[in-house]
């Protein structure tokens, strides 16, 4: 039997959406082990002088724990 545990994390880029999943993913991966899924719950943009400066998602991340 194993069992998941699911968090929230948020991370931003100023390159794209992709590019904030995979860094989410990536910083959390040096703190947590046996990722399995992410779910994008939500992702936003900041606007500065009518553009877009920044690129954030919120997701929640899933893995298992150790036996």
């Amino acid at each position: 039997m194993s069992v998941a545990r699911v968090t929230e994390i948020s991370s931003t880029s100023k390159e794209s959406f992709d590019d904030a999943v995979k860094q989410g993913i990536a910083r959390a991966s040096k703190t947590v082990r046996n990722i399995k899924s992410a779910w994008i719950k939500e992702s936003t943009v900041e606007v500065t002088n009518g553009q877009v400066s920044e690129f954030r998602v919120n997701m929640a991340v899933t893995f298992v724990l150790d036996d």
